[in-house]
């Protein structure tokens, strides 16, 4: 069998130097009828090694209810890259951010209470090594010493940047090795030192994630891992976008000179992202260093794939660097072609009010852990107290905190929203006996201290500053409500077309015209959408379109009258950060 070692200069490939040229493909970003061709450009622009993060909560949503197949089928991924005959690198974190909701741990699994997360704390322990040996039954035999691909898997993620706790990481370690895993390991971190020294063991192959200052950050590198290959195991090529900001995009010179820099001092390198793909559904995460910024449903990083996987001109300029120090296929990818476009009409699917038990009574909110619910929508409900205003005068409503985003309504009115983004936590409402607070969870922090935190209306509400008690909480479900109509008089409302094609075909549709909601096309939720941007177009990968009837259905959520359904040529990502 071949081998697959670290010596005192190089990666071994059978006891040969060899350098990784990998990029960043997310299996859970992608439809699986895609896989495929997006992992055959990769080999296209002279790649020879994949690399994916294993997202925990993608495989086990419900404690205990693991899923390896479809869209979570990392087996049948990984011998897909083995087709193509690539290599593969696997990241199972189990934390891995990736701007990934909740950084890729459960729900189920941050919301236990008293564990501590990413340490050694016997509660978080367990639940890792447990998920660990289930990601390691799809990953052990597939390790190139046994005729597989997989030469390299990764502890941890960017550990420095968040703890230092050695005996943690010697614990993955150990259960990495003992369920298996004899290819080598390596942890990655920012090349500071701090992160370079807190983030890793010495019995680990230390990496980099950078995307600038090649040289200089490879010697910060060099002095921490003082023997075998330096790598960069993210290198940036582009960055992420949050609503409301603008699109980002990096400079395709720089970025290919900086890669060339790499290659020429000899370093191996994963190209972060290769094809970044989408965030469909609820899958986004969000980032809080001050202030709450939701990630968009768009990942395509401005990446040499763009995210309907078509190459860029970031591929060309990376496939004409790579080839100056490896051998480049003389095949080319097909340029993109303009996507179908047409208007589809719109009706308004009128549902039969909010459904489930608004009986049961709470003296505060409970959030969404307390419900169980791992969908976005909770409409929450209370009776005003009748002395909080006076001589019917508008009175001031008071929360403690949003999370992460509501709709505010007194007898049937919609009257306001709060938005944490903007630090809203007061809003004057009128005099009314009624209240109704539709809260929308935007995506979960994946990043930092705040992973895991509760969603819903944290702390008591008030109003005039006489606490409201007694809420009824009712967890709206998007799949539902897509089908049935809308629950509420004053929102949201739901709309519903048809359109038929000759045959599949990705799609781009125009969400310019709506405010803020979700989008289906036959059943399948495309994700978000939002006016603030930057986004303005949600792809629709081919797979889930059909030859012949197709439908598609707008849930909005700020009012807009959606009428029509727009489908354009193209995305739309939204002005260009200057």
């Amino acid at each position: 069998m071949p081998t697959f070692t670290i010596g005192d200069d190089d990666f071994l490939l059978d006891g040969q130097p060899h350098r990784i040229i990998a990029g960043a493909l997310h299996y859970f970003r992608v439809h699986p009828d895609q896989w495929a061709d997006r992992i055959r450009k990769a080999r296209l622009m002279g790649l020879n090694a994949i690399e994916t993060y294993v997202a925990w909560n993608a495989h086990e949503p419900l404690r205990g209810e693991w899923d390896a197949t479809g869209w979570n089928d990392l087996g049948r991924f990984l011998d897909l890259v083995a087709a193509e005959g690539l290599h593969a690198i696997v990241r199972p974190g189990p934390y891995i951010c990736a701007e990934w909701h909740n950084g890729g741990l459960p729900v189920w699994l941050t919301g236990t209470p008293g564990i501590g997360l990413r340490r050694s704390e016997p509660q978080y322990l367990a639940e890792v090594r447990r998920y660990l040996e289930r990601v390691y039954e799809i990953v052990v035999p597939r390790q190139i010493d046994r005729g597989g691909n997989v030469i390299l898997v990764q502890i941890e993620n960017e550990y420095g940047a968040y703890g230092a706790d050695a005996d943690y990481l010697a614990e993955l370690v150990r259960v990495t090795r003992d369920a298996g895993i004899t290819v080598p390991l390596t942890t990655v971190d920012q090349p500071e030192p701090d992160m370079l020294r807190d983030g890793s063991l010495d019995e680990l192959h230390r990496t980099g994630s950078f995307g600038s200052r090649a040289t200089e950050r490879l010697a910060t590198l060099r002095e921490h891992q003082p023997t075998g290959p330096l790598m960069c195991s993210e290198f940036w090529d582009g960055w992420f976008d949050w609503w409301g900001g603008l699109h980002h995009t990096t400079d395709t010179d720089a970025a290919a000179a900086e890669l060339d820099a790499l290659l020429a001092a000899g370093a191996s390198v994963n190209i972060y992202m290769f094809h970044g793909g989408t965030n469909f559904g609820i899958t986004n995460g969000a980032n809080d260093k001050g202030r709450y910024l939701p990630i968009t449903t768009s990942y395509d990083y401005d990446a040499p794939l763009d995210e309907a996987g078509n190459p860029t001109a970031k591929f060309d300029a990376f496939r004409e660097v790579i080839a100056r120090y490896a051998e480049v296929p003389a095949e080319t990818p097909a340029p993109a072609r303009p996507a179908p476009a047409f208007d589809v009409a719109l009706d308004a699917v009128i549902g039969e009010g909010v459904r489930g038990d608004r009986g049961a009574r709470h003296p505060s909110p409970p959030s969404f852990e307390a419900l169980d619910h791992l969908g976005a929508l909770v409409l929450y409900e209370a009776e005003l107290p009748a002395d909080a205003s006076r001589d019917g005068e508008p009175t001031v409503l008071e929360i403690d905190e949003i999370r992460d985003h509501a709709w505010v309504a007194v007898d049937g009115r919609r009257v306001g929203t709060l938005s944490r983004t903007r630090s809203e936590r007061t809003l004057l409402v009128p005099a009314g006996s009624h209240l109704a607070l539709l809260v929308e969870e935007q995506g979960r922090v994946n990043y930092d201290q705040r992973l895991g935190e509760e969603k819903g209306l944290i702390g008591l509400p008030r109003l005039g500053g006489v606490p409201i008690e007694g809420w009824t909480a009712t967890p709206i479900d998007l799949d539902e409500l897509a089908a049935t109509g809308s629950p509420l008089a004053w929102g949201p409302r739901v709309a519903r077309g048809g359109f038929d094609l000759d045959a599949q075909a990705d799609l781009f549709l125009d969400t310019s015209g709506f405010g803020k909601g979700y989008a289906f096309v036959n059943g399948f939720l495309l994700g978000r959408y939002w006016s603030n941007g930057p986004q303005q177009t949600l792809f629709v990968p081919a797979p889930v379109t059909r030859a012949g009837g197709n439908d598609v259905v707008i849930i909005e959520l700020d009012g807009a009258d959606p009428t029509a359904a727009r489908f354009v040529p193209g995305p739309a990502l939204g002005p260009l950060e200057e």
